[in-house]
């Protein structure tokens, strides 16, 4: 089967894609609301059960449902799979009524770009190759609903959905927004910590013969944090500062909470300990400080070799195909991507569409690159 020749069937379809990419960023869908998450994925569902594919669940209460929808369940072939999330960051309203435009080339809206337009794409491509006759292999479309607070409303339930769903793939290609001519096949991890610092409270007249002042206690710890500042390893950030009562009482309890990110998940068990020792050391006589991981951890995409191997495979597919071949890079951000290479299966990431100013309120996505993204993704369920 031609590959270029659903490709035309592909260019045929963009205006029809285009608009429905218009139709989901309007459904807003920041993760914490749970109904538009689920609109927006139904949307979705929809469009698939027209197309004859096949759709399941992962039904979650604080979360937004993930959705797997299947072409060619049962076929012989290997399957691939494809995925990206719908879950955005911006608070409902944020970017007016209606929440998205289309203004000279590109579409601007919560999510068009991260990464709802990815989504779109894997749909497109999808309905181009079914209408194409192909039936030699099952292809995947994963849906994800949480991905934007590292899967921690459904406590991983969806991270292990989309595993499972993806455990027996030739390979696995996060939509992740597209850096041109790039694939993103290392990302570092991230983790988040709190401390909090209790001292003793006094009167502020006193305050060289009594109390014990949280927030300078506090401070010394977060001086040995800031010296974490490898770009190509592990940096911390320390991001929130509360602390103190009035002007004229000792503080007695500061607390800050930091945000690392890491390489390597050697350098996340690093992380780990220096912090608890960090939390042990007491800078001002009559403190102590406990420390508490609040979110959910999300572990670093390592550069594997078989994750070599899949980005060599991609290349030599994409040649047969007509299309550019692509670089490596390095992400600094996190994705789901890192899951499944930590579960050993081959893993592409930020295939997506392509665009800018990622999570602000100018968040855009050119909207030839939807096509352009079909395409690759065409071309990896045919010849990969």
């Amino acid at each position: 089967m031609s590959g270029k020749k659903i490709f035309s069937e592909i260019d045929s379809l963009s205006d029809k894609y285009i608009k429905i990419w218009e139709d989901v960023s309007n459904i807003e869908s920041p993760t914490s609301f749970k109904d538009g998450v689920d609109r927006c994925g139904e949307y979705f569902a929809d469009l698939a059960r027209q197309k004859g594919f096949e759709v399941d669940y992962s039904r979650q209460e604080v979360s937004g449902d993930a959705i797997c929808i299947t072409m060619n369940r049962g076929a012989k072939g290997v399957p691939v799979v494809f995925s990206g999330h719908i879950d955005t960051v911006h608070a409902v309203g944020s970017f007016g009524s209606p929440a998205t435009k289309i203004v000279d080339g590109k579409i601007y809206g919560p999510g068009v770009c991260d990464c709802k337009g990815g989504v779109v794409a894997g749909l497109m491509a999808m309905e181009s190759l079914a209408q194409a006759g192909f039936t030699d292999r099952p292809v995947k479309l994963i849906i994800q609903s949480d991905e934007e607070v590292g899967s921690s409303y459904s406590k991983k339930s969806t991270i292990k959905y989309m595993c499972d769903n993806s455990k027996d793939a030739a390979v696995f290609v996060n939509l992740e927004p597209y850096n041109n001519g790039f694939a993103t096949m290392s990302r570092k991890g991230i983790i988040g910590f709190n401390f909090e610092v209790t001292g003793i409270e006094g009167h502020s007249s006193k305050c060289a013969t009594l109390g014990a002042n949280a927030i300078i206690d506090a401070a010394h710890k977060m001086m040995e944090l800031d010296k974490i500042k490898d770009n190509d390893g592990i940096t911390c950030n320390v991001a929130k500062v509360q602390g103190g009562t009035l002007r004229n009482i000792i503080p007695g309890k500061c607390r800050f909470e930091t945000d690392f990110r890491f390489m390597t998940n050697e350098q996340f068990e690093y992380i780990c300990k220096f912090v608890k020792d960090l939390a042990a050391t007491v800078h001002v006589e009559g403190c102590k400080c406990t420390v508490n991981e609040p979110g959910s951890p999300r572990p670093a995409m390592e550069l594997t070799d078989f994750n070599v191997k899949a980005f060599e495979r991609m290349n030599q597919v994409f040649a047969k195909n007509g299309l550019p071949e692509l670089k490596m890079f390095r992400g600094l951000g996190g994705s789901d991507a890192a899951y499944t290479t930590q579960e050993g299966i081959p893993t592409i990431d930020s295939l997506g569409v392509e665009g800018g100013f990622i999570h602000s309120a100018d968040e855009y996505a050119v909207l030839s690159s939807l096509a352009e993204c079909a395409k690759r993704l065409v071309a990896i369920a045919l010849d990969y």
